[in-house]
């Protein structure tokens, strides 16, 4: 990298560093108090903290990107607008998980029964209630190892029953379910859909809809 590339680097604001250079993984953990003062500085920010306090900010959404995650909303906002079944949250939906983890999913979904069980009805806080399900949809930042552990380590290690890795890179969905220790791995969207299971009865999502213009 030359030396005007890294002096420009220098003179950019924080706002302009992840616009132009996101994902940023911070160097330093940040409590969950921290982490809370930075969101609310940045609130247009899409970051997440990790069980050890490390933050990342991510980048923003390319077209192809919004454009898959705007359809995979709509199939569960039709569905949700259809039963009326619990609570659905879109990709700026945070959760504040018992692990001390705070992510971002790009769909999530809350049964009624865990609504009912909970204590959480602060609209003005982060999520306090493990989703019953999640799905995240890579984008082209996005490295595929570390979203294999968020599924795993985070999001199944919380609590949640069902939970969806969608890679239109590889046209692969990763399965991932509560007492399965390995996720079932579905290769090749055309004619395939998802199935919401017992969790979502009814639910199906088109994987034609997931794929990548080439």
């Amino acid at each position: 990298m030359s030396a005007a590339t890294l002096q420009r680097r220098k003179d950019l604001t924080f706002e302009e560093m992840v616009l132009n250079y996101g994902p940023i993984e911070l160097q330093s953990p940040l409590s969950k108090e921290e982490f809370m003062a930075l969101a609310e500085r940045h609130p247009d920010f899409r970051m997440e903290r990790e069980t050890d306090g490390y933050v990342t900010i991510m980048s923003p959404v390319k077209r192809g990107s919004s454009k898959r995650e705007f359809n995979l909303s709509g199939h569960f906002f039709m569905w949700h607008y259809q039963t009326k079944l619990g609570e659905l949250h879109g990709s700026s939906g945070t959760f504040d998980l018992p692990d001390g983890a705070i992510k971002m999913p790009d769909v999530a979904w809350i049964s009624p029964e865990r609504l009912a069980a909970s204590n959480d009805n602060d609209e003005e806080k982060f999520v306090q209630i493990v989703p019953d399900f999640v799905a995240e949809v890579r984008s082209g930042t996005d490295r595929l190892a570390k979203l294999q552990r968020k599924m795993k380590n985070t999001w199944m290690k919380n609590g949640v029953r069902l939970a969806w890795l969608i890679d239109p890179y590889e046209e692969k969905v990763h399965i991932y379910r509560t007492g399965q220790p390995e996720p079932e791995i579905i290769t090749g969207f055309s004619g395939e859909k998802l199935s919401g299971e017992a969790i979502m009865p009814g639910f199906e999502l088109p994987l034609d809809d997931m794929k990548r213009q080439k």
